[in-house]
């Protein structure tokens, strides 16, 4: 039954939705484009003939930014063929058709400097998860990173991004990726919050805005708890995970 739901759902992915996941053209992508040139400046590999590949890269928006930062040697796949062709639509190569977890078992050992799970590991359930870290730890070179973004379970309105798309299974908080991860056999993880990235007036203020915010939320945390270490709170956590 969980397989017929998920096709029927991942059928009508991007227009089945009160907004728009993917734009008509490129320039549509420009609203979020900053944001996702930070992911990359952030946390892919300094190479930019580093072999990467998405899983669940959707309409390839992360791949076309990184593509324009300079990376050249990039892949994505995405089990959902209206998204697959809203990236022939949008021009966007090295996006195909498929399930994440075969195209992972599709790869040699060690071949890959970066895999990039970004807004996919919320769909899976803990036995498909365990099988995607155990598969993402077998493809990457030593050193190599995973680079995850997930909804993050410890924020105040956490309920808004687990509960948002019927096909989310899960979320996630720092120690609950350091369980997954480590299990695995990474030897390192960072989280990080979704601060916005500033790019403008309006997402300046934005940003300082959020940041004098956290400081209320984290003198909560710690009244409540004693510590605020390790703590994340926007609604989606990013996290970087070293072999």
């Amino acid at each position: 039954m969980a397989k017929i739901f998920r096709e029927r759902i991942y059928r009508h992915y991007v227009a089945a939705a009160s907004t728009p996941l993917a734009p008509d053209t490129l320039a549509g992508l420009a609203p979020r484009q900053p944001f996702l040139a930070d992911i990359v400046a952030r946390h892919f590999p300094p190479d930019r003939t580093a072999r990467i590949i998405e899983i669940g890269c959707g309409h390839g928006a992360l791949l076309h930014v990184a593509t324009e930062a300079g990376y050249t040697n990039m892949s994505g796949v995405d089990g959902s063929p209206s998204q697959v062709a809203a990236a022939e639509r949008l021009g966007i190569v090295g996006v195909r058709q498929g399930d994440g977890l075969s195209a992972l078992k599709g790869e040699a050992d060690a071949s890959h400097d970066a895999v990039v799970a970004f807004d996919v590991l919320e769909h899976l359930d803990r036995d498909e998860l365990m099988l995607m870290a155990d598969e993402t730890f077998r493809v990457l070179k030593p050193g190599g990173r995973w680079v995850i973004h997930v909804p993050n379970g410890m924020a105040p309105f956490a309920g808004a991004m687990r509960w948002g798309d019927l096909t989310h299974e899960l979320a996630f908080t720092p120690e609950s990726l350091a369980q997954l991860t480590y299990s695995v056999g990474f030897t390192s993880l960072a989280c990080y919050e979704d601060v916005p990235v500033a790019h403008g007036l309006k997402s300046t203020v934005r940003r300082v805005a959020w940041l004098a915010l956290r400081q209320f939320l984290r003198a909560y945390y710690v009244i409540e708890t004693g510590s605020a270490r390790g703590a994340v709170f926007t609604q989606n956590l990013q996290a970087v995970a070293v072999k």
